[in-house]
């Protein structure tokens, strides 16, 4: 229905992921910690960054409407797509080995509300690999 363009800022640029929107539909655990709009915690993991991103990858594959659309290292973007109106938001992470940290960014491409759903998703997603990690 929708076949909006990739953003182009999308990709890690010197170790850190593109800076949130200025929209309320963004959330990214590389805003300022003061940001509270856009801030979420990182995801910490236990483990090298293969494992870290086999993780990620088998999380963001079951979730409804997600597309892996780039895996490479220690960086994963996916899309998901909303069912109805075929929205897309562009979820990507990275690896950091050396913090022991998942960084993620989730934004919607268009609109200015997203009613919480990039924060919910992040969220969902810290807690099915938090899960994987204690087992």
């Amino acid at each position: 229905m929708f076949s909006w363009k990739r953003p182009d800022n999308l990709g890690v640029k010197d170790g850190s992921l593109a800076p949130p929107k200025s929209t309320p539909n963004c959330v990214s655990s590389q805003a300022a910690p003061s940001d509270a709009e856009h801030y979420i915690a990182p995801i910490p993991f236990k483990g090298g960054a293969v494992e870290a991103m086999v993780a990620v990858r088998k999380t963001v594959e079951v979730l409804q409407g997600a597309t892996v659309i780039r895996h490479e290292g220690n960086y994963l973007y996916a899309e998901f797509r909303t069912k109805l109106m075929r929205f897309v938001d562009d979820v990507e992470f990275v690896f950091d080995a050396k913090a022991g940290l998942i960084h993620v960014r989730s934004a919607s491409r268009l609109g200015r509300r997203d009613f919480g759903v990039n924060r919910a998703r992040v969220e969902a997603i810290r807690s099915r690999i938090e899960g994987r990690s204690k087992a």
